[in-house]
């Protein structure tokens, strides 16, 4: 198998890596309820999703 024949410098790696970072996650805001929900999924407040009843939520009294 190969193996390299020198070894790799920190900085070169380092220059390598400046890319690899996380991601805020892009939310939108409920057309219902106006929570901020992530895009393509159910909204966790009012469990409505594109303008229609997705799930059922129990209303908290």
């Amino acid at each position: 198998m190969a193996h390299p024949k020198r070894r790799i410098s920190t900085q070169r790696r380092r220059k390598r890596r400046t890319h690899y970072k996380a991601v805020a996650p892009t939310l939108a805001n409920c057309s219902n309820c106006g929570a901020p929900t992530l895009y393509h999924r159910v909204c966790g407040e009012c469990g409505f999703y594109r303008g229609k009843q997705a799930i059922e939520k129990e209303i908290a009294l």
